[in-house]
Formats: structure tokens, C-alpha cells, sequence
């Protein structure tokens, strides 16, 4: 019979030479399949005596082991090598950066949106939403806005088709209507916010048919121009992030408030820079005024029991100036490069702990 060490010896070279796994499968084949060497062997042992038989019977079963298991060690070994090789083109770094390395930007608008909203947060304004496409009487008529006022004119205002009652909607020339509908909808005291999208028929440098307004409302039973003031002052103080703002109210007219004025802050001019807070010039900065009793009855409430103050203020102007950017229009251009150079870092949430403005990128 063959000498067995010697043949375990040559299969074991075979395998080790095996390149890939139809090799290593033809070599099992000529080895121990059916027609296999080894096979081969393993019938020859009915032609021996039972003595050579005990010596060679044990041995070509060793023999056979240890080929399959050789084999088999060298197919998993390939297998894991394949493995290996295709987890290393396939890898992906799933650990985080330091620093979240944002592509995109922040707006501006959005930016200052978040910053007036926590603002106001902080003192306890809560935040009220309303349609953009919105009905004549909470446009108009609820605010004491009469049928005559230039406000109403197309040139003005972008009217809707009238409907089948002869109705025309509009979209909203201001965020006041929110306020209408919360004193429908809840009773005093309230402390709001409304934020939103209005639309005018204008357009220049510093006005756009579409643009951002945030407005205030305060109604309870003793609030009265002393609490507006020192609202506004806080308001100026966190937002343009100055220690003391002079401010000045000047008497004006709007049909919602009685008394109305226009709120203007000092500020500098000096070396074509603008400095907020302190200065021989004024800047007008937002209307307001107290709530006029027409449209506290308007909207349900009994304008003998309960007062208030509003106040409207547009969020692109604030953004202009805080920010130093020249002109409004550049907002809704959709430029790249104007967005990096004004933008945000969207994960800078603005808090009055840690800096209302964030940090630009």
C-alpha cells in the first residue's frame, strides 16, 4: 500500500498551492470523491487480511480526516480573506467629527426669527399662527381698518377672486389678524407672539411683495404704555445686544391702536458703520400703541374690563440691520454665495444664556 505520510503530505502541498475555491473543490473531488485516490484506497481494503486490514483501515481514516479537514480549513480561510477584502473597500467611518461639519446655512431670516422668538419666550410670550390666505374681516375689518383706507386698494393689498357671496380673500398684508383670532378663541389675560409671512404689492430695496413680521399682544386688566416701553426696551436691549438703548416714541396713527406711536433707537453713523443703542441719530424701528377698544369688542372682549398693548415689527429690516445687509431683495435671490457669507451655523440655536446671535458661519 502507498506510503500514507507521504501521500497526506503531497495532498497538503496540493491544498496549500489551491488558489481559490473551485480549486480547493476539484482537489476535494480527486481526493475523496468517488472515484478519489483516497476513495480508491478505502476499497482496496476488502482485498487484505484481517491483520493488514487493522493496520491500514485506521490509517486511511486518519488519512481521509485530516485531508477533509485541511480542506475545509483552506476554504474558510480563503472565504475570510474575501471577507476581509471586501469589508476593506466597503468600510464607512461611522465615528463623528469634533466639530458637525455642516454643508448648508442658516438664513438670516430664519436666524432672526429664532432670535426674537426666545426672546420674547423668555418673557413669557407664547407663539400663535394663523393662514396666510386670510378673510377681509380679520384683514380689515376687525383691526378698525375702514372702507376707505388706502390699505384696502388693490394697489395695496393682492385680492383673491370674490367667491359666490361676493367675498374676496386676501393674502394677509399683516400677521394682526392672528391676533384677532386668538382673542376669539381664548379669554384674557394673553401674552402672544405671531410670527409669519405677509404680502404687499411693493417692491425696492427695501420692500418685497413677500416678507416676515413678527407682532405682539398683551391683554389683561392693568397693563398700560409703561409695561410697553419696558417691554420693548428688554426687547431691543437682548436682540441688538447693547447694555442700554435710547428709544423715543413718536405720536403716530394706526386704525388698531389708540394711542399709536413709532418707536425709533438711538444709534451712530460713523465711518460707513452703524452702532446701535447710543448715538446723535435715530433709527425707526417698529409701530405700536394700545389696543384700540374696537377691536377688543371685535374680537369678544369687554373693552371696559380689559386693555392692552401691540406691537409689529418686520423681521427682514431686522435682519438688515443687525446684520449689515444692504439690500432686502438679496434675501429670496436664492444666491449660494450670498447665503455662506450672511448664513447660519444650523446647529447654533440662539439663547439668551449663551449669546442670542449664535455663531455665522
Amino acid at each position: 500500500m502507498q506510503d500514507i505520510d507521504a501521500l497526506l503530505n503531497e495532498i497538503l502541498d496540493a491544498i496549500s498551492k489551491a488558489g481559490d475555491a473551485a480549486a480547493l473543490e476539484q482537489l476535494r473531488v480527486a481526493e475523496l470523491g468517488k472515484k478519489g485516490r483516497i476513495s480508491g484506497l478505502m476499497k482496496g481494503l476488502g482485498g487484505m487480511t484481517p491483520e493488514e486490514r487493522k493496520t491500514a483501515g485506521p490509517a486511511l481514516n486518519g488519512l481521509k480526516n485530516d485531508v477533509g479537514a485541511a480542506i475545509q480549513l483552506a476554504k474558510d480561510n480563503l472565504e475570510n480573506a474575501a471577507l476581509d477584502a471586501r469589508l476593506a473597500e466597503e468600510t464607512v467611518d461611522i465615528t463623528l467629527p469634533v466639530l458637525p461639519q455642516a454643508t448648508g446655512s442658516l438664513h438670516p431670516i430664519s436666524q432672526v426669527l429664532d432670535e426674537v422668538t426666545e426672546i420674547f419666550a423668555e418673557m413669557g410670550f407664547t407663539v400663535a399662527e394663523g393662514p396666510d390666505i386670510e378673510e377681509d374681516f380679520y384683514n380689515f375689518t376687525a383691526l378698525n381698518i375702514p372702507a376707505e383706507h388706502p390699505a384696502r386698494q388693490m394697489h395695496d393689498t393682492f385680492y383673491f377672486d370674490e367667491n359666490e357671496d361676493g367675498e374676496r380673500k386676501v393674502l394677509r398684508t399683516h400677521t394682526s389678524p392672528v391676533q384677532v383670532r386668538t382673542m376669539e378663541k381664548s379669554k384674557p389675560p394673553l401674552r402672544i407672539i405671531a410670527p409669519g409671512r405677509t404680502y404687499r404689492c411693493d417692491s425696492d430695496q427695501t420692500h418685497t411683495p413677500m416678507f416676515h413680521q413678527i407682532e405682539g399682544l398683551v391683554i389683561d386688566e392693568a397693563t398700560h404704555m409703561g409695561h410697553l416701553k419696558g417691554c420693548l426696551d428688554t426687547f431691543c436691549r437682548a436682540f441688538f445686544e447693547v447694555d442700554n438703548v435710547k428709544m423715543r416714541f413718536r405720536p403716530s396713527y394706526f386704525p388698531f391702536t389708540e394711542p399709536s406711536a413709532e418707536m425709533d433707537i438711538g444709534c451712530s453713523r460713523k465711518d460707513g458703520e452703524m452702532l446701535i443703542g447710543e448715538g446723535d441719530d435715530w433709527l425707526e424701528i417698529l409701530g405700536c400703541g394700545m389696543v384700540n377698544p374696537r377691536v377688543l369688542e371685535h374680537s369678544g372682549i369687554d373693552s371696559t374690563k380689559y386693555q392692552g398693548f401691540a406691537f409689529g415689527i418686520g423681521i427682514d429690516r431686522l435682519a438688515m440691520l443687525k446684520y449689515g445687509i444692504p439690500d432686502l431683495r438679496a434675501f429670496f435671490d436664492t444666491d449660494l454665495r450670498w447665503l455662506r457669507h450672511y448664513g447660519f451655523r444650523t446647529l447654533d440655536v440662539p439663547t439668551l444664556g449663551q449669546g442670542i446671535s449664535g455663531g455665522s458661519n
